[in-house]
């Protein structure tokens, strides 16, 4: 039997993004977003409340990045989520972190988080406040792969759980996608 919860966000898995920009005077800024995700093959929406330091670094420098939280650093990425950028200046350095300029756009990353897309701008609409970005390039630390391509259970990504107010564990994989599916083709 199912029991009616009323609306609730419950996707799961649910990704953990941080999102790293610089201010006017140059300081990384970090915070931690879990409305978001992919939206199309070049472009990631998240949603934002335009209160946030990082969005507003975001609207004036029009480029960011967005780095996928891992298992290693969950306090620190926690961390990034329960403090203001407002209050606390360079949140990546206080939290033990290193940011580094990203290659191609005018934002940090964050060296130890393995996985990093570097974004520009498309929108942010203030109202409903959804940013929409386009992905510039892809930054891979060579520890998570394995013949080339993302090893999951290397990456140790996390996921937000909002019923429960906890992060998951993203690991192991069950099957093969667009093969498994072939099993019930007669």
């Amino acid at each position: 039997m199912r029991v009616k919860l009323g609306k609730k966000p419950l996707v799961y898995p649910q990704p953990v993004l941080i999102i790293a920009s610089y201010d006017q005077a140059g300081d990384a800024d970090a915070m931690n977003a879990a409305w978001g995700g992919v939206s199309d093959f070049d472009e990631i929406t998240i949603s934002l409340s335009k209160n946030h330091k990082t969005v507003q670094n975001i609207l004036e420098k029009k480029e960011f990045s967005v780095s996928i939280a891992t298992k290693k650093y969950v306090a620190e990425c926690d961390y990034f989520g329960i403090v203001s950028g407002h209050q606390v200046k360079n949140k990546i350095a206080s939290a033990k972190l290193t940011a580094l300029k990203c290659p191609d756009i005018d934002a940090p990353y964050i060296l130890e988080l393995p996985l990093t897309i570097e974004c520009r701008l498309e929108s942010y609409d203030s109202e409903k406040e959804i940013l929409k970005a386009k992905i510039v390039d892809t930054l891979i630390d060579e520890s998570i792969l394995t013949d080339g391509k993302i090893d999951p259970d290397k990456l140790e990504a996390i996921s937000f759980d909002s019923d429960n107010s906890s992060y998951l564990l993203v690991k192991g994989k069950v099957a093969d996608a667009f093969k498994v599916g072939r099993t019930l083709i007669k």
